[in-house]
């Protein structure tokens, strides 16, 4: 598969089996914080699409998209990680995570880089991690002088 990114970044990982997946991780922005998932729940980015509101959804679920005739949920991390929300720019960009049979997207700021963090550089989270976001964080990703915040792509979806 072939993972565009609005930041004119291109990976192609076609030739890419699940152990040269391991640890690599898709590495994103939300507010002030860079954000991880492990790329292989990742499918694509694309950038932000009309989506589709839906009635009785959860406030961070923002509705539906139409993605080449896939109907896909998609949910806003600001929201579900109780931020301040705010106005959808350039670098705003949807990734699509597929999770068992679950594809959805997540809308976030901006996309940074696909790096690799060693689970040897990868500590658990803090026993208790202040607010909404600690609940859907699987482990803190050290890389050089920053750490990254990891997050377990499926709770975002189940807790």
């Amino acid at each position: 598969m072939s993972i565009p990114y609005s930041t004119g970044l291109a990976v192609d990982d076609s030739q890419m089996s699940e152990d040269t997946m391991q640890g690599k991780h898709l590495i994103f922005q939300v507010g002030n914080e860079q954000y991880g998932i492990e790329i292989r729940f990742v499918t694509e980015i694309v950038g932000i699409q009309k989506i589709n509101e839906v009635p009785d959804l959860p406030g961070y679920m923002k509705g539906i998209i139409n993605l080449r005739g896939r109907v896909i949920p998609v949910m806003d991390i600001r929201a579900r990680f109780r931020l301040p929300a705010r106005e959808y720019d350039e670098r705003t960009c949807i990734i699509v995570v597929q999770v068992g049979e679950q594809t959805s997207g997540l809308i976030i700021d901006q996309v940074k880089e696909v790096t690799e963090i060693p689970q040897a550089d990868i500590e658990p989270p803090p026993a208790r991690t202040a607010g909404q976001a600690g609940n859907f964080v699987q482990g803190i990703g050290k890389v050089g002088d920053e750490v990254k915040i990891l997050l377990d792509v499926g709770r975002l979806f189940h807790a």
